[in-house]
């Protein structure tokens, strides 16, 4: 059941659009932000020799490389000054997110409202360069094991390389930060929504060129077009999708006047985890491809040539290992992000509670016990909309990499954009009818 907030901002009169100037000019930032992001993925790097890497690319894209250069928009697969993307920035805001949870000095800072937030975001950016840095000269190393990818090798290529690669994360990130405060929509979940977004059509193309050809019926691509509506539909659904909690507020006495008690509700979401789970599990699969890629030119061992087979896409041992991963992170992540006991302590302290639970450590206890069997839904979501492409690659036979991840990433960031929208042009309904109202009072 929607919210009166979710029900104010669906009746919310979008004609009043063009007068709202403040959103307009958020709205061009936004979109003028991400075309500066584009450009960027086409500057290639210096150095590099285009035919030697697009070869080289096309060997290793299965692994862990294809995977970032669906997230950069196409910048890997063009060797751009922006290959390593946003990731090192989201590897860092994890990692401060996880020391959160073990370190009590990051603990307090946490608790400690604005002024902790701005200081746990200076540890991220820092955290960012100095992966960035390491992620940089590995690349820069192992571009110069690929045979003719670079043309002068030594150490002003690394060096060069690895200025420029830590250069574009820093510039992204600096980017996606200008976008959240003057634009509209979170700017770092919006350049990974850009980049996505970017490629499809090229894959598209290609799916109905495959098609023309006579390499793929037109039957499957029609199943597959209708499964992607289906799917984008029960994607929307589930990301709604809320447990509510009754909370309570006792009277209360201000000055001589008794004030009423409140309810109030606790939302609890269904996909806590996000994206975050579906991506690590990606992630961790496709390392020993991308290894025995980057190891076939010298000869790659027989193990781990039989462990890339049986975890390549399509086959069990991969689904199964998937499946439970992204069930484990699911868990895992929602566990560092909600904290039942914290939730617990301010219901107490403000002297809310839930009706029959006893406020304090029964409540905390409640509360985990609810988002634990909500957690466990939300977890058979995301492997269901994860694994049901892969089903379908393996059944068609489509080359079209139409991934969950990619398809819960662009559905989340949507919703999260338009309601942002919506919010903007709630509030500036609400400030013309104060304006209204002041004008008429004063002409009484």
């Amino acid at each position: 059941m929607a919210s009166a907030a979710e029900q104010l901002a669906a009746n919310l009169n979008w004609g009043a659009f063009g007068k709202a100037e403040e959103l307009k000019k958020r709205i061009w930032f936004t979109l003028g932000a991400l075309l500066v992001y584009r450009l960027g993925t086409y500057l290639p790097l210096p150095g590099i020799s285009p035919a030697a890497f697009a070869q080289a690319f096309n060997n290793a894209q299965t692994g862990v490389l294809g995977l970032f250069n669906m997230f950069s928009g196409g910048a890997v697969g063009r060797h751009a000054i922006f290959v390593l993307g946003i990731m090192p920035y989201i590897s860092a805001s994890i990692i401060v997110q996880l020391l959160t949870t073990v370190l009590p000095s990051f603990e307090a800072l946490k608790k400690e409202g604005e002024s902790g937030r701005k200081q746990l975001n200076q540890y991220t950016r820092f955290l960012t360069v100095l992966l960035a840095l390491v992620q940089a000269y590995g690349i820069s190393a192992g571009l110069e094991s690929a045979t003719g990818v670079v043309s002068s090798p030594g150490l002003f290529f690394r060096i060069s390389t690895v200025l420029t690669l830590l250069g574009g994360t820093m510039f992204m990130m600096w980017l996606g930060e200008q976008i959240t405060s003057r634009g509209i929509g979170n700017g770092i979940s919006l350049i990974i929504f850009s980049g996505i977004v970017a490629e499809m059509p090229r894959a598209i193309a290609s799916t109905l060129e495959l098609s023309r050809q006579g390499a793929i019926s037109a039957g499957s691509i029609l199943i597959i077009a209708v499964v992607g509506v289906v799917v984008i539909a029960f994607i929307v659904f589930m990301e709604r999708a809320q447990r509510r909690l009754l909370i309570q507020y006792p009277k209360r006495q201000v000055g001589n006047q008794v004030m009423q008690g409140q309810s109030s509700h606790l939302p609890l979401k269904m996909n806590t985890a996000g994206v975050i789970p579906p991506i690590f599990a990606s992630s961790l699969l496709l390392v020993p491809a991308t290894i025995a890629n980057f190891q076939a030119a010298k000869g790659a061992p027989g193990w781990l040539t039989t462990i890339t087979s049986l975890l390549g896409h399509g086959q069990p041992l991969y689904m199964l290992f998937y499946a439970g991963l992204i069930i484990f992170f699911s868990f895992f992540y929602t566990a560092i992000v909600f904290n039942p006991t914290d939730t617990a302590d301010n219901l107490k302290k403000h002297g809310g509670f839930i009706p029959g639970i006893r406020p304090g450590e029964r409540t905390a206890e409640y509360i985990d016990y609810v988002l634990t069997r909500i957690t466990v839904i939300g977890a058979v979501y995301i492997v269901l909309v994860c694994l049901l492409p892969e089903f379908l690659i393996s059944w068609t036979g489509v080359p079209f990499y139409f991934g969950g991840t990619s398809l819960l990433i662009v559905v989340s960031v949507t919703m999260d954009t338009v309601s942002q929208i919506q919010g903007h042009l709630l509030a500036h309904q609400y400030e013309g009818l104060i304006k209204r109202s002041k004008l008429r009072g004063g002409k009484r």
